[in-house]
């Protein structure tokens, strides 16, 4: 008897487990019938079904809340369909109101918008914020207290006092404290309960924490302060001291990665730029083009895989360093290889080039700009708090960067052809006299310099469009780099490259973008006055 009924309780608890999640989640086909409710719906008689909505549906209703929140959801004419819209051109990119499913483009005047007003509002605001404090998702709830936190209402507050209770995220229960502490400081007058609220803002940097600290210690046209609780008053000034010297430091931290960011573009534009001016002596002035011809390698290699974004970047990396890497070693064995030794006319043909490869580009691809798609695992993010984050492009771009110097440095350092362009570069007729074959050194230099603009404009596909004009952009800066860090030492290279980007975009906020860039072209003037050769200057007795 006793399995019988171990087996009959087991049975029983799993259908109330079913039940309990079918209430949840909703019958799909009575979930959509209560959405097809709301197109015909009044103002009047969409709360209780917005109600039933919630209770039926659970987390699984809260886009198309959100959708008729914000004004994207529509009803289709015809057929009162529910749909959410994106607006694209002249109508609407479509998509199901439960499952997001694509239903392709309608025109705008086969739609019309669900409109909502200021009750129905706090109504949706109240019901996402009850389904998503819930949520088993860390992320979901997060978005939810910080939603609540931008408007701060009874119900809301009540709501998070009663999931702080039940919250096992350290981060999250924080927020709702700060959420909970502020609507208790604008809407409390017991002061002991506003001084006991305001220790949950001591080192927050959230901007609502520091818009109430400001109010509590503002003073009006006649100098009287708003807050007259001097007490209150002198606590807000502390906290908020605090809290602005902690907005400062993590400022300069934001400050600094987009320096290293610049400064991993530089590097990875100037390397290749380095390797063929440091060995061959030559001024390639379509080095900008070959880094565009790597950019447009990727978009031509995501075009033809559409269905595999993510993939597509990878097979972009070695298909761009082998486009741009052939094109330079034909540049060098059909026009630098006869101009050895004259800089001033290997300059003006590399000029030459450049131009006959923007406008072969022009002619293929039209003048327009691209736009290279991102992999998802690129989009959004790093939040370490609400003033510091980092982006996954610019952070990958700068990972990306590092990566290939060090490929370059082992290749430089390990390799027959690493050794073979070290003895080149320091002595070109002793490394001929000793049987190095430097005609094929040239082409195999310049051929890998090409490649490495080529992972370079891969790179930048990420960050910006692309265009016939791209490489333009980035000559000057590499040629800068390249000099400021020493001909030839791609140590220098990494160095000049973060430093003048740090520099660069510490100067922008005082200074604007424009006389930034030329700043640090004087200073680079300068610096070349004192040392011609660069910070990290070749050494050896055929160093010059």
């Amino acid at each position: 008897m006793k399995p019988r009924w171990t087996v009959l309780f087991t049975l029983v608890l799993v259908l109330c487990c079913a039940a309990a999640s079918a209430q949840e989640t909703g019958d799909p086909n009575e979930l959509r019938a209560l959405a097809q409710q709301l197109a015909g719906a009044s103002l009047s008689k969409m709360p209780p079904i917005l109600e039933q909505l919630g209770e039926t549906g659970g987390e699984r209703v809260v886009p198309l809340l959100r959708a008729l929140l914000e004004g994207d959801l529509y009803k289709v004419k015809s057929t009162d369909e529910i749909v959410l819209g994106v607006e694209q051109g002249d109508g609407y990119a479509a998509s199901d109101a439960l499952d997001g499913t694509a239903l392709g483009e309608y025109p705008s005047s086969d739609l019309k918008k669900l409109r909502v007003n200021n009750s129905v509002r706090v109504q949706l605001r109240g019901i996402i914020a009850r389904l998503t404090l819930g949520s088993d998702k860390v992320a979901v709830r997060k978005e939810a207290v910080r939603n609540i936190l931008e408007r701060p209402d009874e119900e809301g507050v009540t709501l998070l006092r009663a999931a702080l209770l039940q919250e096992t995220d350290a981060t999250v229960a924080d927020l709702q404290r700060l959420a909970i502490a502020l609507y208790d400081i604008n809407h409390t007058d017991d002061p002991a309960l506003r001084l006991e609220s305001l220790q949950h803002l001591e080192g927050s940097v959230e901007p609502d924490a520091r818009n109430t600290l400001l109010r509590l210690v503002e003073q009006d046209g006649d100098g009287n302060y708003l807050e007259p609780n001097p007490v209150i008053r002198a606590r807000a000034t502390a906290l908020l001291q605090n809290i602005e010297s902690k907005v400062e430091f993590y400022e300069l931290l934001e400050t600094i990665f987009f320096g290293l960011s610049l400064g991993s573009v530089l590097l990875l534009v100037a390397t290749g730029l380095a390797i063929t001016f440091g060995v061959m002596g030559v001024i390639n002035m379509a080095h900008g083009e070959l880094i565009m011809l790597g950019a447009y390698t990727t978009y031509v290699v995501q075009q033809l895989m559409p269905g595999n974004i993510a993939l597509s970047i990878l097979v972009a990396i070695p298909a761009a360093f082998v486009v741009s890497g052939l094109v330079g070693i034909v540049i060098e064995r059909g026009v630098i290889r006869f101009l050895h030794g004259r800089p001033l006319e290997t300059l003006l043909a590399t000029f030459g080039i450049s131009l006959v490869l923007q406008q072969a580009v022009r002619t293929i691809f039209s003048p327009l700009n691209r736009q290279v798609a991102t992999p998802d695992w690129m989009f959004g993010s790093l939040e370490f708090n609400a003033v510091f984050s980092i982006t996954y492009n610019r952070l990958y771009v700068l990972l990306f960067a590092l990566l290939v110097f060090f490929l370059l440095q082992l290749i430089l350092k390990k390799t027959p052809l690493g050794l073979q362009v070290r003895a080149v570069s320091q002595n070109r007729d002793m490394a001929r006299s000793v049987g190095i074959r430097t005609e094929w050194v040239d082409a195999m230099t310049f051929g890998l310099g090409s490649g490495v603009a080529g992972l370079a404009g891969v790179a930048l596909s990420q960050l910006t469009n692309v265009g016939p004009n791209l490489g333009q952009a980035y000559i000057i800066d590499s040629f800068m780099v390249v000099v400021f860090g020493g001909v030839g030492n791609l140590w220098g290279t990494l160095v000049g490259g973060f430093t003048l980007g740090i520099t660069n975009k510490f100067l922008e906020p005082v200074t604007g973008a424009v006389l930034a860039n030329i700043l640090v072209l004087v200073f680079i003037i300068l610096f070349i006055q004192k040392r011609p050769r660069g910070l990290f200057p070749q050494k050896g007795r055929a160093a010059e």
